[in-house]
């Protein structure tokens, strides 16, 4: 059975935006249209969709982390572990025997925005991010217990931060256990309140936090800061900080992954006889040579001019889309000269200049 994670080649702790990253690079690489006849490639193109449609429905991704495959019907009993880790897969407690102590919860992650031109976005940034978060209590030190006292033992679930209940059934006695409500699994309570925090253990704060971006990252990108969200209640780990990034749109440029496309303009007197253009990069204008009698729709490629690779070397390519210019404020003389040309090439043209149509206007 194939392992799904392995397949998107992503940890079992992937974010759905990092699985989705790792979907798309694999369905470009592997697509039947992109690789025509090759069959291999086409059962690794089967094995990522199908891998990806488990991964990216919550739903569905949780029932495969517990259960495995949906394909492969009813799990084996040696697949968790034995008949004890089979009842606390569905009740959450142990077969017979002690339930680990659940512990503070953790704090939540939270989500901040930057916006990037496409130029900081090739070069890499640092940006300062305000972001309102829960920290630790500095007159508590996040227990929640006024200064100078301490927490003492849940009296509900006698510290351990949970409450078990014992069914009898036909295989014998069954525990469950759930997260203790009175102390939310922290296994004690506060007898006497600190004021600050009211004692939840946690204060509200605006932060400011530096956040470095790395060369080549994309619109919709998340960047993970572990620690920096809110803290956990009462000692628990603390969250982790998510930074979405957002490229403006650039007034040349056309992003695609790594690559970049812009349109070039080519006056009709070099794409006819040849000369050289300016093609607009990252870096400022690359004057580069067209070969006379260029079409209009023709493509010049500049490797290792476009965006770098994420967290790998080298960078993409930049497409630049010649679009020949016909000029439309021609002198007499300029126009004159035109008509010979055509002339000949036994090209017929209108017989009226364009001066003798302006003047018709305006009779």
């Amino acid at each position: 059975m194939a392992d799904h994670y392995a397949t998107l080649g992503v940890g079992r702790d992937a974010s759905t935006e990092e699985i989705k990253r790792a979907y798309r690079k694999l369905a470009r690489e592997l697509h039947p249209d992109a690789r025509p006849g090759d069959v291999a490639a086409e059962d690794r193109f089967k094995e990522v969709s199908r891998a990806y449609e488990v991964l990216s429905d919550p739903h569905k991704r949780q029932r495969y982390d517990t259960f495995g495959d949906e394909r492969a019907g009813a799990a084996n009993f040696s697949d968790f572990g034995g008949i004890s880790d089979l009842f606390n897969t569905f009740f959450g407690g142990d077969f017979g025997g002690a339930a680990p102590r659940r512990g503070p919860a953790r704090g939540a992650d939270i989500l901040a925005e930057v916006e990037l031109t496409l130029e900081e976005a090739a070069e890499g940034a640092e940006r300062e991010v305000d972001v309102t978060t829960l920290v630790e209590c500095p007159d508590c030190n996040g227990s929640g217990a006024a200064p100078g006292t301490f927490p003492v033992s849940c009296s509900e679930c006698g510290g351990t931060g949970e409450v078990r209940e014992v069914r009898r059934t036909m295989l014998g006695n069954m525990i469950t256990a759930t997260t203790c409500a009175r102390c939310r699994g922290a296994g004690q309570e506060i007898v006497d309140r600190c004021k600050n925090c009211s004692g939840n253990g946690r204060v509200q704060v605006t932060d400011t936090l530096e956040v470095q971006i790395p060369p080549g990252v994309d619109d919709g990108a998340q960047l993970r800061v572990t620690g920096r969200g809110e803290a956990g209640f009462r000692g628990g780990r603390a969250g982790d900080l998510y930074v979405a990034i957002r490229i403006a749109p650039h007034e040349v440029f056309q992003r695609a992954g790594a690559d970049l496309a812009c349109e070039v303009p080519v006056p009709m007197t070099v794409a006819a006889l040849g000369g050289t253009v300016d093609i607009p990069t990252l870096e400022g204008p690359e004057p580069v040579e067209i070969e006379p009698g260029t079409q209009a729709g023709e493509v010049i490629r500049l490797r290792g001019r476009g965006m770098p690779r994420l967290q790998r070397r080298g960078r993409g390519e930049l497409v630049a889309l010649l679009r020949v210019v016909t000029p439309t404020d021609l002198t007499e003389e300029q126009e004159d000269l035109l008509r010979r040309f055509a002339s000949l090439r036994n090209e017929e043209t209108s017989t009226k200049s364009m001066f003798d149509r302006i003047k018709e206007a305006f009779q």
